[in-house]
């Protein structure tokens, strides 16, 4: 009986797991929730939401970081929350939004892309891959439309034409692929507003993590849902680079180093704004 149900699902499989999950266990996807009782487009569940996201290119990649503060209403809901994640060995993700469902699509959307090494022997695309995200992100409209928006960032390199790419979202799932930088959350105009003036091409790894964490600092500075670095907990954003070599986590020494540089640099200039 068991071999015959793993032979009838082998025969059934497809290259996209998502499409598995929606023809065979639709409830196990993170958008297949039902609300609570009473929750409405005008009084939207309570629950944590992420921000602030930023991604840029650089001499060789790309990099996307993400400050830890989640927040629910005016209350801080988290100090520790992780906003960018490997999607695979050559791509990354960052979200905003609420923070559940994104998290679990983040979850969904690695297992879609090592599903489909494992059926197909080859790895999809970095254009396939921003494609399958957007087609993701469509199937949590309904909830979008209820206040429980997910949108995300999605970076990697493009082995084929040997460049990084990002690419950013809209809660109808459309996809656009940006140039130079982008970010996302509700400190994303601030930190554009950094970015604008502190990037340039061909930045090295380095320089580009200093631009990362000085565009954070600003979005924090103006923006009470977003974290700046904490030199008393120790806590500092998470930061992906991805390059020829593959996805890589930015080490906590040397994130504490581009964020103590970022505040005594601000501590000398004394600065108000």
């Amino acid at each position: 009986m068991q071999e015959s149900t793993a032979n009838q699902v082998a025969a059934n499989a497809t290259s996209s797991f998502t499409e598995h999950l929606q023809r065979d266990r639709p409830e196990l996807l993170p958008f297949s929730r039902p609300l609570p009782g009473g929750a409405s487009t005008a009084a939207p569940v309570q629950v944590p939401h992420a921000t602030t996201i930023v991604a840029m290119s650089y001499g060789g990649g790309v990099l996307m970081a993400g400050d830890r503060r989640a927040t629910m209403g005016n209350v801080i809901a988290s100090r520790h929350i992780e906003k960018v994640f490997p999607a695979d060995h050559f791509s990354v993700l960052g979200i905003a939004g609420t923070a559940g469902i994104a998290i679990d699509l983040t979850r969904l959307f690695q297992v879609e892309l090592e599903h489909y090494e494992k059926i197909e022997g080859t790895q999809l695309s970095l254009e396939g891959k921003a494609n399958r995200l957007g087609a993701m992100i469509r199937g949590n409209l309904p909830l979008a439309l209820q206040g429980l928006a997910v949108v995300p960032l999605f970076a990697g390199f493009d082995i084929s034409a040997g460049v990084g790419r990002l690419f950013s979202y809209d809660v109808t799932g459309g996809r656009y692929e940006e140039h130079e930088h982008h970010t996302v959350g509700s400190g994303s105009v601030f930190a554009r507003g950094a970015l604008k003036k502190l990037w340039r091409p061909n930045l090295n790894p380095e320089q580009a993590l200093s631009v990362a964490v000085e565009s954070l600092y600003d979005a924090a500075d103006d923006d009470s849902a977003t974290g700046g670095p904490d030199t008393v907990r120790q806590l500092w954003p998470v930061v992906y680079t991805v390059d020829r070599t593959g996805a890589r986590r930015v080490p906590e020494a040397e994130l504490a180093a581009a964020s103590r540089s970022v505040i005594e640099a601000r501590t000398i200039a004394g600065r108000e704004a």
